[in-house]
């Protein structure tokens, strides 16, 4: 009996079948991924480096995370070594990643582990999404590459692929459902740790936000949006609102000795359990006092300047006074050695006004 061309045809490849494909040969190599050859060899990702990864990676990219990463292991190798660490050395160890109410849930996370689960991560998005600080982006992450649960992963790398794979026209964020649902019809019963780690990469090296390079990608045959010759208006997103402006104060007092007070910020809100030189009261959504009226102690306080910082939902203006003191009359707090600083857990705005008023202060030594 012959067969008819049509019965003969073959079903052309999956969307999954494709990027995995693309993704065996051009994944990138990170310190916290399992490689794909290994992957299939029946090697599994750490869940820890997986958990840690993910959460130093929101709002921040591969590079800026990669040096903290490995400081991370070097001084806390095990998830159960990272709860039992003091809490002020986690959040030095984290200053300058921002977003610092990240690092207090890392520190949660890792004591309910270490504790409630006797140092083993669940492996369902339910179980952990259970645990302090894990959202379901985060659960979804962990539980498809580390545990190879069919689980749809999506951060904003993925967000741009699927807009424009399928050309979604609804803007971000309302539009979250829809691609999440697409992701998960597209993510694969086999291997959908790679298929979640192939959506980042192809989204960071080859759907980028501007030029994406369309002509390497293994769906440029079925994307809608290079169909229509307008990939970079994907993600369609919401008119941004323009951010708020608050003022405040801060002020730097130094010894004779090169010390500078510090004092450490309420355990909850903006920037809790940070280090910093005493400031005024602002907010988010209030001012502080921005004259020497308000400085924390009498002391001869000369101006400096001021610095500007943007916070996701509104930008900070500070006055920035310094004077020169003797210790032991001020209110709690500790004096550091100006070499020292860097080892505090100063957030990124506290090391631009102790360099607004010492300019060498984290210079090299």
């Amino acid at each position: 009996m012959s067969i008819s061309p049509v019965q003969n045809r073959v079903a052309p490849p999956s969307h999954a079948e494709r990027l995995l494909s693309w993704y065996d040969r051009h994944h990138r190599e990170l310190p916290w991924r399992v490689s794909p050859s290994a992957a299939k060899a029946g090697k599994r990702a750490d869940p820890y480096r997986v958990w840690l990864s993910e959460v130093m990676l929101q709002q921040t990219t591969v590079q800026a995370v990669k040096p903290y990463f490995a400081k991370f292991l070097e001084r806390w190798p095990k998830v159960t070594d990272l709860a039992s660490a003091p809490s002020e050395d986690v959040m030095a160890a984290w200053a300058g990643l921002g977003y610092y109410a990240r690092a207090r849930n890392l520190k949660k996370c890792a004591e309910a582990v270490a504790n409630d689960h006797a140092g083993v991560f669940p492996d369902t998005e339910d179980g952990l999404r259970a645990l302090p600080g894990i959202g379901d982006y985060t659960s979804a992450a962990v539980a498809a590459i580390a545990f190879n649960r069919p689980s749809a992963v999506m951060d904003g790398n993925v967000e741009r692929v699927i807009s424009r794979l399928f050309a979604i026209d609804a803007p971000l964020p309302g539009s979250k459902p829809v691609m999440k649902a697409k992701v998960r019809e597209l993510t694969p019963a086999d291997r959908p740790g790679d298929f979640a780690q192939a959506m980042m990469d192809l989204g960071a090296t080859i759907c980028t936000p501007k030029r994406p390079a369309c002509a390497l990608c293994p769906f440029r045959d079925d994307c809608l949006a290079l169909a229509e010759h307008d990939p970079e208006r994907f993600p369609v997103k919401a008119a941004k609102k323009d951010k708020p402006v608050r003022v405040g104060a801060a002020y730097v007092a130094v010894t004779d000795g090169g010390t500078v007070f510090l004092r450490r910020r309420a355990e909850t809100g903006l920037l809790g359990g940070m280090t910093e030189v005493p400031t005024t009261d602002w907010t988010a959504r209030i001012d502080g006092g921005t004259g020497v009226e308000h400085a924390p102690f009498d002391a001869d306080w000369e101006a400096c300047g001021a610095i500007v910082h943007v916070f996701t939902h509104f930008e900070l203006r500070l006055s920035v006074y310094r004077a020169r003191v003797a210790t032991g009359s001020e209110p709690a707090g500790w004096w550091v050695p100006v070499e020292r600083l860097s080892e505090e857990a100063l957030p990124t705005v506290m090391k631009k006004v102790i360099s607004q008023a010492i300019p060498t202060a984290f210079a090299k030594h």
